[in-house]
């Protein structure tokens, strides 16, 4: 038995961001794929002890029923790496429009109607016409977009946010992280965010926690854990930043 995690325990306000940052293999992503339970089970599994409320009602040993029920209606995951998460046999467009007619119960006409007003939202340019482009056919950057505009589609309020743009050019990154933060402004939305960057993490969250080997090793106000680190695992981490970063 291998504890991924150990004895972990926050929350997270609504509206805000919370960010969990620390190296491969600290417990970030296990953390939050056990929100949605998308683990291994039962090969993985949590203890008995273990709780995950959402809005009070506990997620851990739910129904399956009620996780599908929640899943991308009340909470919704942008993954690291966008050409795994889409299909490449379906053009973009007819992968949202799938959820809309599956979970909203909409014909095909207005699915597409309001797929295209999600790639709109997501700043997709020509958003009539890039519906129907395969995956491989948009740029890294388009392709992220896509999969927010898809976390969208059912208007959730919870976002988990698993290194959504490590995958990402240094300037596109920019222009996601912006997007991110504009939609939880118009929108309302709650994020747990997810990187091994502090930089990207600073500028994204209201609080931090940093894990180290399955643990919290500190947590508190972004720009307190930023430029007052007191734990040395912390203080190591934004070392560790390329200089001309801030």
């Amino acid at each position: 038995t291998f504890n991924a995690v150990k004895d972990i325990s926050f929350n997270i306000e609504k509206g805000k961001t919370l960010a969990l940052v620390g190296e491969s293999g600290s417990g970030k992503s296990v953390t939050a794929l056990s929100v949605l339970q998308l683990l291994p089970y039962p090969i993985a599994s949590h203890s008995k002890q273990s709780s995950i409320k959402l809005n009070k009602k506990e997620l851990l040993g739910a129904k399956k029923s009620f996780l599908t029920s929640i899943r991308g209606s009340s909470v919704s995951m942008i993954f690291q790496e966008p050409m795994t998460s889409l299909n490449p046999y379906q053009p973009i467009g007819v992968q949202i429009d799938e959820t809309l007619i599956v979970h909203k119960k909409l014909d095909k006409r207005e699915a597409r109607k309001k797929t295209i007003s999600l790639l709109e939202q997501v700043k997709i340019i020509e958003p009539e016409i890039k519906v129907h482009s395969y995956p491989h056919e948009l740029s890294g950057g388009q392709r992220q977009r896509i999969c927010i505009a898809r976390a969208l589609a059912l208007r959730p309020k919870f976002i988990l946010c698993d290194e959504s743009v490590s995958a990402l050019d240094v300037s596109v990154q920019a222009e996601v992280l912006n997007l991110l933060n504009n939609l939880r402004e118009q929108f309302g939305l709650t994020y747990l965010f997810i990187s091994h960057d502090l930089s990207v993490v600073k500028y994204m969250s209201d609080r931090i926690i940093v894990m180290n080997e399955g643990k919290i090793v500190e947590q508190g106000l972004a720009d307190d854990i930023y430029f007052n680190p007191k734990k040395d695992y912390t203080k190591k981490l934004i070392r560790s930043i390329p200089k001309g970063i801030s």
